[in-house]
């Protein structure tokens, strides 16, 4: 494991994508999975830019040419925004606490809330997306963007590297994101697009409406069950954004799928793609 110097990110304007995008399920189809990657840094940044906290790099195979970085993929709660909702209480509340234990001790990466829930009855399954939804709109009135996230975003900008959401998220809250914050991203897919995260099809379905390999990407996002899992499946990139260090755990350290990088805050992320891919437009 080797670790990463970072820098402040200066804030540089968004753009607005020019063509919506439909959420229309697209068939999934398989890429090469991408190669791992490391390079030296560039020295010249070190005496523009305090180095704060750093970024871990997690890779076997050290490799002597950048990869090419076409587009970055984002998950939108506890990652473009501030994480609002107490997820435990609302698993508990769909489960019941025992089964809420149950479960959490057979899945220590975390609970598939959704993928249980598409096994019970009609009935049962209205009741838990009631109380799910009611936790989402609960969550949608305290949303705040992620501190580094218009700053990443600009930088991305700058570069004309592509900027597309996957959330399991209802389609409103991403409208209210967008609507909020100014800025966009495209695609931007939501739970309605099945199959969802950690399925590699979202993922798989904007690298088709981006004409990009998947090795040309990579997804950002603070679950490792949920976004590590969607871009290592689909052959991408992967980055996981644990601001608490929770993932640091031994509880973790045997999990089937691990991040390519892994970032305290979305501040280091932009060094971190400067050092280890070719940014070039």
């Amino acid at each position: 494991m080797s670790f990463i110097n970072t820098f402040s990110i200066i804030t540089l304007p968004n753009s607005i994508c020019p063509h919506p995008h439909s959420q229309k399920n697209s068939k999934p189809f398989k890429y090469p999975m991408p190669l791992s990657k490391s390079k030296p840094f560039f020295s010249f940044l070190h005496s523009k830019f305090p180095l704060p906290q750093m970024a871990t790099l997690i890779t076997t195979t050290p490799t002597h040419k950048r990869a090419r970085l076409k587009g970055v993929v984002f998950d939108m709660d506890g990652t473009l925004t501030v994480p609002v909702i107490d997820f435990v209480a609302m698993y508990k509340a769909v489960l019941g606490d025992d089964e809420y234990r149950r479960i959490k001790a057979e899945s220590p990466s975390g609970i598939d809330i959704l993928h249980h829930i598409e096994s019970w009855s009609p009935e049962k399954q209205q009741i838990a997306y009631e109380t799910i939804a009611d936790y989402e709109r609960r969550g949608l009135d305290r949303l705040q963007i992620m501190p580094g996230a218009a700053e990443l975003c600009g930088l991305l900008n700058a570069k004309k590297i592509r900027r597309g959401l996957i959330t399991r998220n209802v389609k409103g809250a991403v409208d209210l994101f967008h609507q909020r914050f100014g800025m966009t991203f495209c695609p931007a897919l939501s739970r309605e697009f099945r199959p969802y995260k950690p399925d590699p099809a979202p993922l798989l379905h904007i690298c088709s409406d981006w004409e990009v390999l998947p090795n040309e990407v990579m997804m950002i996002g603070d679950s490792l069950k949920d976004d590590v899992a969607c871009g290592k499946r689909a052959g991408a990139f992967t980055c996981l954004l644990d601001q608490t260090g929770r993932y640091d755990s031994p509880e973790y350290a045997n999990v089937d799928l691990k991040p390519d990088f892994k970032v305290s805050s979305l501040t280091e992320v932009y060094l971190l793609l400067e050092e280890h891919f070719d940014l070039a437009p």
